[in-house]
């Protein structure tokens, strides 16, 4: 009887063995998908990475000869701008430096506002 009950604890100890061991492959094949999930999903992001910099690139590479031609109208515009203010000042000088002249050279002596109801009055306000 006595080696009937340590051939059933052998046994379970067998069991636990193996138990063990599928316990230690199901870790192992666990941490292998991990590992194999992260370099998919490194792979995915390097691909999508550079789909989305070609599509730039085109796109920047499409749109550089529109910003040169809205920097030459610009520039266009500036210069008609620019002819433009220069007509109106050879146009106009005569007139304004007529008005500076006149200021500066037809001097009407008048008293000072607050001078005339003082002296007028006189000892009125005293």
């Amino acid at each position: 009887m006595a080696s009937h009950p340590s051939q059933g604890i052998q046994t379970l100890l067998e069991a636990e063995k193996e138990a063990a061991k599928i316990v230690q492959q199901a870790r192992q094949y666990r941490v292998q998908r991990l590992k194999d999930a992260r370099s998919e999903a490194t792979r995915e992001i390097e691909e999508y990475r550079r789909v989305k910099d070609d599509e730039f690139k085109a796109f920047e590479a499409s749109h550089a000869g529109n910003i040169s031609n809205v920097q030459v109208a610009v520039e266009k515009e500036t210069d008609i701008k620019l002819q433009s203010i220069s007509q109106v000042f050879e146009v106009r000088k005569d007139q304004v430096l007529r008005k500076l002249l006149d200021r500066v050279v037809l001097i009407k002596p008048e008293l000072h506002r607050n001078l005339k109801k003082g002296a007028l009055g006189g000892s009125e306000e005293q």
